[in-house]
């Protein structure tokens, strides 16, 4: 067989990408009947996205683990100062501060800290002596390296980005060893603050996500009326749906987003419980070679960085299904490889092209083998 097909194709991790394209072309369909049964304004820029950051991912292939290494720092650096210049200068949207208007461009910076904040937090932890992994100083400035763009991106604010820089961070300290007390700790200091950070730290259309999350029946035309909508939308499709391109929630406009946070929710109308349990499995396969990259690697960084972009594209999975199905509060968290939106893609493209540069280290590495 491997005189039939090129190495150069053979050698690619089909395991992964043959889901990922059926994943977006899925997608592509699911934003072809939510934009009124036409490519436009939807589903042909979604395609064209995506070939281009499946594009860059593939250049990212060619990375050396030293070279990623070496920019790990100043590429932290260079997002901080985004983030910065986005309170200063950055184009407002939907009553929050979250772009940056370079020429033609539109970039959201909080988008890019989401893998970055997992590369510099694994690359720190790379270079720690074991030993050192359980002293209190290997705490305090990987905390510093998340809590500033965080408080950052907070300011914009962006509840769900900041939220989705920290689990990122976190998981990546706790996969390197630090005690488990002390991330108990930290959770029982979260659980005493969390009053006070609603009450005085949430914006007051934060504070109804949070209320509506847990009610929604209380204002199903007001703050609730997203999830009240969602649920309806996946309720209504039953096993197999209403059909492609016959969904009401969506073409009626009752459901809100049908394009982007609640992708998930238009497709299930029409494609039913059958179509939901489709893209879940498809996700389960992308994670699980995801996780395989990781146990094959060799070294410290490289698991640690892998496992890190696993953890990220899982928050978004598992944040906006639970968040369309009303298990989490509205906190615009797209779907990946589904929803329409270039900085979604381009963050997780990002951590898929990153994993993509892992597996190549690990097929190289004499003691590891190809993972498909």
């Amino acid at each position: 067989m491997s005189s039939v097909i090129p190495a150069p194709i053979a050698r690619q991790p089909w395991g992964m990408l043959i889901p990922l394209f059926v994943l977006v072309g899925f997608g592509a369909a699911v934003l072809y009947s939510a934009g009124g049964g036409g490519m436009q304004p939807f589903a042909a820029s979604h395609l064209v996205r995506f070939g281009v950051f499946i594009t860059m991912a593939s250049v990212m292939v060619l990375f050396s683990r030293d070279i990623v290494q070496l920019v790990t720092y100043p590429a932290y650096a260079l997002v901080l100062l985004l983030l910065v210049a986005v309170e200063a200068i950055g184009g407002m949207g939907g009553g929050s501060q979250r772009w940056l208007n370079i020429g033609p461009i539109v970039l959201q910076p909080s988008e890019l800290m989401k893998p970055v904040i997992v590369l510099v937090i694994a690359r720190f932890y790379s270079t720690l002596p074991a030993g050192m992994i359980v002293d209190w100083r290997a705490l305090i400035p990987p905390t510093g390296l998340i809590l500033v763009p965080m408080a950052l991106v907070l300011m914009q604010p962006d509840l769900g980005t900041a939220l989705a820089i920290g689990f990122g961070g976190v998981v990546v300290m706790f996969l390197a060893g630090l005690p488990m007390r002390w991330f108990v700790g930290a959770g029982a200091v979260m659980a005493v603050l969390a009053p006070i950070a609603f009450f005085f730290g949430l914006k007051e259309y934060q504070q109804r996500r949070v209320t509506t999350f847990l009610d929604p029946e209380s204002d199903p035309l007001g703050a609730g009326y997203h999830i009240m909508q969602s649920k309806i939308a996946i309720g209504s499709g039953g096993l197999s749906g209403k059909g492609f391109n016959e969904g009401s929630q969506s073409h009626l406009n009752y459901l809100p987003e049908p394009h982007t946070d609640f992708v998930f929710a238009t497709m299930a109308e029409e494609w039913g419980m059958l179509g939901g349990l489709v893209v879940i499995v498809i996700f389960g396969l992308i994670l699980r070679w995801g996780l395989k990259v990781a146990r094959s690697s060799n070294d410290r960084f490289s698991k640690l960085l892998a496992s890190g972009m696993v953890a990220t594209i899982f928050f978004y999975v598992a944040i906006n299904l639970m968040m369309v199905m009303g298990l989490a509060p509205v906190v615009g968290i797209p779907l990946p490889f589904m929803s329409h939106g270039g900085s979604s893609m381009m963050t997780n493209m990002i951590c898929i092209g990153t994993l993509m540069m892992i597996n190549r280290w690990n097929r190289e590495s004499p003691r590891s083998g190809l993972i498909s």
